[in-house]
């Protein structure tokens, strides 16, 4: 949140990486927790970046939520990187991080158009895969949630896209490296319902409490179209992969048992 103190950092780097963002849990006031930081943040590491002459690329890592909250598409066509989440929606389901994350992207292409800095921003849906600190982040808790029976947290994310954490990694520096790439890449391997993700989730542990009823909102169904980044060549990670790598991790971390010879059936 301060301004200058990325440049040292970022002096003399070729490329910058900008992927974090506040995801918080229980949020009390929006504008102070997530939303000033979430684009101030990211204009004050774009203003370091644009006081280093070797500068060749900034990828930012946006967020699929940043195209898909909107109530005027046409659900027969798959959404794109020209898509853009309604302000107004994001305020009226207090989706403020959506909202945080549509606000810091159209503040950063305005600011590197302005300024004429090389900027890439990569889109990723919902992030399954290892975790790697001991205290679960948001997603991962939800994951948790899900394989032990509870409902609430899926059945309100409703229909989601879903990828590999190792695909959003790869998909970063491909879009670096790649002199071509240019604008947007929604970074995305498939599209599920939440009865169909417990449904395949159920089959493949059986062993684990999952509950494959979810009581009905009304949410709009959608497509992702990933044709830009599949055109560099990229292939994606199954849903079944990410999971599997998801739920090991949990074992692993101790949040989840798995009886003997009780992994994933395929």
């Amino acid at each position: 949140m301060e301004e200058g103190s990325f440049d040292n950092a970022i002096m003399g780097c070729k490329g910058v990486f900008h992927v974090a963002s506040p995801v918080l849990n229980t949020i009390s006031d929006p504008k102070s927790e997530i939303l000033e930081p979430a684009v101030k943040g990211t204009l004050n590491v774009l203003r370091s970046c644009g006081k280093n002459p070797a500068l060749g690329r900034v990828v930012l890592t946006s967020s699929s939520s940043t195209l898909r909250l909107r109530d005027d598409f046409d659900p027969n066509t798959p959404l794109d990187e020209s898509s853009w989440s309604s302000l107004e929606i994001c305020e009226k389901l207090q989706a403020w991080y959506a909202m945080a994350k549509t606000q810091a992207e159209r503040a950063a292409w305005e600011y590197c158009k302005e300024k004429g800095i090389n900027l890439v921003t990569v889109l990723p849906s919902f992030i399954i895969g290892p975790s790697l600190p001991p205290n679960l982040c948001s997603t991962a808790s939800d994951v948790l949630g899900l394989l032990k029976g509870e409902t609430k947290r899926f059945q309100l994310l409703g229909r989601m896209g879903y990828v590999h954490i190792d695909d959003v990694a790869l998909c970063q520096i491909l879009v670096y490296e790649n002199e071509d790439s240019h604008g947007r890449y929604l970074c995305s391997s498939t599209v599920m319902g939440e009865d169909d993700l417990a449904s395949l989730l159920a089959n493949r542990y059986p062993t684990l409490p999952i509950s494959k009823r979810f009581e009905k909102l009304d949410r709009p169904h959608y497509e992702l179209n990933t044709g830009k980044l599949r055109s560099l060549g990229f292939k994606f990670k199954s849903v079944e992969e990410m999971f599997d790598d998801c739920i090991a991790s949990l074992v692993k971390q101790g949040h989840v048992t798995l009886h003997q010879g009780h992994g994933p059936i395929e």
